[in-house]
């Protein structure tokens, strides 16, 4: 299941993306409008902006705006800068590779190839700008 943190960071990439042309948008306005707890918000930022998916500048004309070009940014990015692993188990993990302690054989584990295809259909999805999201729910 998508953590609430990680469905927060994606709106709030969304809303930036929305805004590139604006000035930057305070912490406190993308709170409001995408109804984020505001102090939930801002550990959000903090790591999307370690992570260099957004930037932050200073000043009372200051806030948050996208670091990269809204075509460079994935959802399948932001999801593991907040959760981690995309995979469903960690045996089927690309960059967060680990064995699973009770399984003696990978090859002909039924449950690992099962989640393996799942991981493989799902990533390409995930994989894609999030430019590819239109506002009215639709993916081109």
């Amino acid at each position: 299941m998508l953590s609430k943190r990680a469905k927060y960071a994606i709106k709030t990439i969304l809303y930036l993306q929305d805004h590139v042309e604006d000035k930057p948008l305070s912490a406190k306005l993308i709170s409001v409008h995408e109804n984020i707890p505001y102090k939930f918000l801002e550990n959000i930022l903090r790591d999307l902006k370690t992570h260099q998916l957004v930037k932050s500048v200073r000043g009372a004309e200051g806030g948050y705006k996208l670091a990269k070009d809204p075509s460079e940014i994935t959802i399948a990015q932001i999801m593991r800068v907040v959760d981690g692993p995309i995979a469903l188990i960690p045996c089927v993990s690309e960059r967060f590779y680990e064995s699973c302690a009770e399984c003696t054989d990978e090859e002909t584990c039924r449950i690992r190839k099962l989640f393996s295809e799942l991981r493989n259909e799902m990533l390409p999805i995930l994989e894609r700008p999030i430019t590819s999201l239109a506002k009215d729910g639709s993916i081109f």
